[in-house]
């Protein structure tokens, strides 16, 4: 009773040969136009840095502690 309700698996498809990976060779255009993409990269970043005004651990300059009074003497 029990193959009445129980299908049949198909058979599996026949295992393919994995295909050849791409050549890892680059051409020196390539090579040129990858330092060219780096150059611009590092340029724009040290072009930021200068604008960053804190580190890490807050500002880096020291805090005015000195209290103003209202009167101005």
């Amino acid at each position: 009773m029990g193959s009445i309700f129980s299908p049949k698996m198909p058979s599996l498809p026949p295992v393919q040969p994995l295909p050849e990976p791409p050549s890892t060779e680059i051409s020196q255009e390539e090579k040129d136009r990858i330092a060219a993409e780096q150059a611009a990269i590092e340029r724009k970043r040290k072009g930021r840095k200068s604008t960053i005004l804190t580190g890490p651990l807050g500002a880096e300059e020291e805090a005015e502690v000195q209290k103003k009074t209202l009167l101005g003497s």
